[in-house]
């Protein structure tokens, strides 16, 4: 972008009233045009990937003590009203699976930067640490051939009971390269999507905007540019939550 300075004024005129704020920890600026406010932390992914696993499972996820950031992708009607109103109704679907991904990348794998259909608002919903626990804790595997320690047709039976499914998918890079590092995803269903649409979301951010303007880094193979939300491989003190989930320590 070029600008003028208008040297009698003092200014640029045509960039006063550029006003457009959004919300952030700390603000980040997206050119000149928006000032976009998130609760996110963010950091340039050509350093994060120096100290990132390359292989094994991982959930990958920006966290602390009371709270995990997941992403989901919706079209206009579901998450403007989610964001709108801090919870999931109206178009949502209570009857039908709702899958929740902790990795950025990832879900930019899964929803092309924003860009398919039906998943144009891309949202980072604050879990409560406490919730997501749980739901691990009461998930079964969605694949047979990643279950350890049981028959298929316990595992079947185990399927049709459960309410929350676990599946462990290659990890990709910002151009959806696959990866050698698992990446996790976790499916709800029956109580379990009636308490996180409601009751375990400490915060839903629409953060459609920032995707957009990093999918440009990436289309423009400008990833030195890159910014995305810093994550770490996040491991449990409950050692038989570890074991179950295969994570790598």
């Amino acid at each position: 972008l070029f600008f003028f300075l208008d040297r009698k004024k003092k200014r640029m005129p045509f960039l006063s009233g550029l006003k457009k704020t959004f919300l952030t920890t700390k603000p980040f600026v997206i050119g000149i045009k928006y000032k976009i406010k998130m609760k996110l932390e963010l950091k340039k992914y050509t350093q994060q990937i120096e100290e990132w696993p390359n292989e094994g499972y991982h959930i990958m996820a920006q966290y602390d003590e009371d709270k995990i950031i997941v992403y989901q992708s919706y079209r206009k009607e579901i998450g403007e009203f989610a964001v709108k109103n801090q919870y999931f109704g109206g178009a949502f679907s209570l009857e039908r699976m709702t899958w929740i991904k902790p990795n950025f990348l990832w879900m930019m794998y899964r929803n092309g930067w924003g860009t398919k259909e039906g998943q144009e608002v891309v949202l980072a919903l604050h879990l409560k640490r406490e919730a997501f626990e749980t739901y691990l804790k009461n998930a079964v595997y969605s694949s047979f051939n990643q279950v350890e320690g049981m028959t298929r047709e316990e595992w079947q039976n185990e399927v049709k009971s459960s309410n929350v499914r676990l599946q462990w998918d290659p990890d990709h890079d910002p151009y959806g390269t696959k990866l050698e590092r698992r990446a996790i995803q976790i499916g709800l269903r029956n109580q379990f999507i009636k308490t996180f649409a409601k009751e375990d979301i400490l915060l839903i951010e629409d953060i459609s905007d920032f995707v957009a303007h990093e999918y440009e880094n990436v289309k423009n193979n400008t990833l030195e540019k890159l910014m995305i939300p810093a994550e770490k491989p996040l491991i449990f003190k409950d050692n038989e939550l570890n074991k179950m989930l295969k994570i790598a320590i």
